[in-house]
C-alpha cells in the first residue's frame, strides 16, 4: 500500500492494518520529510484521542491529513504505532 499526496510517496508498506475501512500505516514508513506540526487533536469513543500531523509538500500544506493514536484503548491496541489518511491523500495498492 502507498499513501500519496501531491504526486509524492508519504508511506508505504506491505503492512498496514485496516479499521473502519482506513490503512493504518507503521509509523516508522511515514516519511517524516513531509511533516508539519499539528496541534490538533479529536476524540473517538472507542479508540481514544487522535493526534495528526500536517503535510508539507511541493510547498503545499495539507493540514491535520495524518492521524495517529499514541495511547490508543485496549480495543484499538492493533492501531498502537501507526497512521493514517485523509483530506485528499490517496491510499494505492
Amino acid at each position: 500500500m502507498k499513501a500519496i499526496w501531491n504526486g509524492v510517496v508519504i508511506a508505504e508498506s506491505n503492512d498496514t492494518v485496516v479499521v473502519e475501512g482506513n490503512h493504518y500505516f507503521p509509523e516508522s514508513t511515514l516519511d517524516k520529510r513531509y511533516t508539519a506540526f499539528s496541534n490538533h487533536r479529536t476524540s473517538c469513543h472507542w479508540k481514544g484521542q487522535a493526534h495528526y500531523h500536517s503535510l508539507l509538500v511541493k510547498g503545499e500544506m495539507n493540514p491535520d491529513a495524518v492521524w495517529y493514536y499514541p495511547e490508543p484503548s485496549e480495543a484499538a491496541a492493533n492501531i498502537k504505532g501507526r497512521v493514517a489518511f485523509w483530506k485528499g491523500v490517496q491510499v494505492l495498492d
